[in-house]
């Protein structure tokens, strides 16, 4: 059996408090390589390396470059981005292993291109990310309101989507498309008596396909409010308290439904379903993420720092999330790149927090 209470004990970054932030240097920034700065840091190594190790799909891939993104690791970015490029598709979508059913999943690498670009001037960065926003606007297929479905084989609409499509809208610039998404996505999905949002939405039958609360779905919803939230300009300030007032709506709701150990139900507040991980650190993110942006008030950090401890305490000597909602079916523990790069995001996001 893992003793992972020895394995947490023994790391500089448990949970004694101490904020992980080298996640967040890169060899442009700190003078080192992302691997020397992180040296004294096992938790973050190891998650590192797990996380790399992984087989991904098209949003794994996507949010394992957004944690590459929140830790300023360029290095390692830009040879995410690469790969991200050689798996496009024609009409624009990237990471795209084989036959993808995902309609937003392939756009969670978006904002990590325009990094690119920005950050080493290659023209194939701006056109691959020109041709994925054309994609986002006139070839992804949507509803009558213009709001984007979440796969290809029906027309639904997915809380994952949250988080996969609209921050790259922000990233490129197209604020009004970004925030006619998010409150489409809240239209149909947000269940207004527990501040959660539901799962699917079925155009077809226009009726919840899976009207559970489930955690996965408000952890990405959460993590983009906070993306979104930083990338949207000062003079957008509507739209960034509404961006704001999504968030701590979201955050009530989820304080209600946390157990004591800092964890959730899998089908968040209903205990006959498994204790995951994940959710509690996409929440966590979010938080220490939203405080350092001026976007929430410090007063969710105390609820941030138990949820990093519940997470935390999950950690195996491997560097792996476990109790996660697991790969490749996410409906029972397990393991799995998001959960090792909200790891990444959760602890770094913390360890800027003054």
């Amino acid at each position: 059996m893992i003793n992972r209470r020895h394995f947490i004990q023994q790391s500089s970054l448990a949970l004694s408090g101490m904020m992980l932030g080298s996640c967040q240097l890169s060899g442009k920034e700190s003078g080192t390589s992302p691997t020397q700065a992180q040296q004294s840091d096992p938790v973050v190594v190891k998650a590192r390396n797990a996380m790399l190790a992984m087989q991904r799909a098209s949003w794994e891939q996507g949010t394992a470059i957004q944690a590459m993104l929140e830790c300023a690791d360029y290095d390692m970015l830009r040879l995410m981005v690469n790969e991200a490029l050689l798996r496009s598709m024609p009409d624009g979508r990237t990471c795209v292993l084989y036959t993808d059913n995902g309609v937003t999943d392939p756009v969670a690498a978006g904002a990590g291109i325009l990094k690119c670009y920005e950050l080493f001037g290659d023209e194939k960065y701006k056109q691959a990310a020109d041709k994925l926003y054309d994609y986002c606007k006139n070839v992804a297929p949507r509803s009558d309101e213009g709001i984007v479905y979440h796969v290809y084989n029906a027309r639904e609409i997915w809380s994952d989507s949250v988080f996969m499509l609209p921050p790259f809208l922000a990233a490129y610039g197209d604020y009004d498309e970004c925030m006619k998404q998010i409150r489409g996505y809240k239209k149909y999905l947000w269940n207004t008596e527990k501040k959660l949002f539901a799962h699917r939405w079925s155009d077809d039958e226009q009726r919840f396909i899976n009207p559970h609360c489930w955690g996965g779905g408000n952890g990405w919803a959460a993590a983009s409010f906070a993306i979104i939230y930083e990338r949207l300009p000062d003079d957008r300030k509507a739209e960034k308290t509404e961006i704001a007032s999504c968030l701590t709506e979201l955050l009530d709701g989820l304080q209600a439904a946390v157990l004591p150990n800092g964890l959730y139900n899998d089908f968040v507040g209903e205990q006959d379903t498994f204790v995951e991980t994940n959710l509690s650190q996409m929440a966590a993110f979010a938080i220490f993420k939203s405080v350092m942006t001026g976007a929430i008030d410090r007063k969710y950090l105390p609820f941030a720092e138990k949820m990093k401890a519940g997470a935390l305490a999950q950690v195996d000597e491997l560097g792996y999330v476990q109790g996660a909602a697991g790969a490749p079916h996410f409906n029972s523990p397990g393991v799995s790149t998001e959960a090792q790069a909200f790891l990444l995001m959760m602890l770094s996001a913390a360890g800027k927090i003054v």
